[in-house]
């Protein structure tokens, strides 16, 4: 999703799910016919409950890069539809709220995360603690796609829990 984000901007010089208005990316023909704009502030505004339902400029960040060949789906897609499933079966979403107790920007989040796993994504992309970096966590309830909270992240992965874990783009 980051090599996404960044051929996105470097391509149309815009951050996806800002870039809009609807009649002008719709204007560019082919996969963007149903794809809808953004406001094009230079911000994507998706608060941290809109993290997996596409509300705010979420749906618009995955239909702009489905759209623009960057990820597989179809473009069209709204809602909760137009937010990727993860390798875990939960969902992928954007979020540019500040979260997990201080992580600011934009970031790319995956819901029902398994306790190793999140523990082996931390440790490979960032430095292992869900309170610190680039990589942040929180508890998520099983079976649901909890969003990422301001609440103070875990002090340590527990194997048996699973998490929402989030990046920064």
């Amino acid at each position: 999703m980051s090599t996404a984000f960044v051929a996105y901007q470097d391509r149309y010089q815009r951050i996806p799910g800002d870039d809009g208005n609807t009649a002008t990316v719709q204007a560019r023909g082919g996969d963007w016919a149903g794809v809808t704009g953004g406001n094009n502030d230079g911000d994507l505004d998706i608060s941290l409950g809109q993290t997996f339902s596409g509300g705010g400029e979420g749906q618009e960040f995955f239909q702009h890069l489905r759209a623009a060949g960057y990820i597989s789906g179809a473009p069209n897609q709204t809602g909760t539809a137009a937010m990727p499933r993860n390798a875990f079966g939960g969902l992928m979403g954007v979020t540019s709220a500040t979260s997990h107790n201080g992580l600011t920007g934009n970031k790319i989040c995956m819901s029902q995360v398994p306790g190793k796993a999140a523990a082996a994504l931390d440790l490979q992309l960032d430095d292992g603690q869900p309170r610190t970096g680039d990589v942040r966590a929180n508890a998520g309830t099983s079976g649901t796609n909890t969003a990422p909270t301001n609440a103070n992240p875990p002090v340590a992965y527990n194997e048996a829990a699973e998490y929402t874990v989030c990046r920064r783009l």
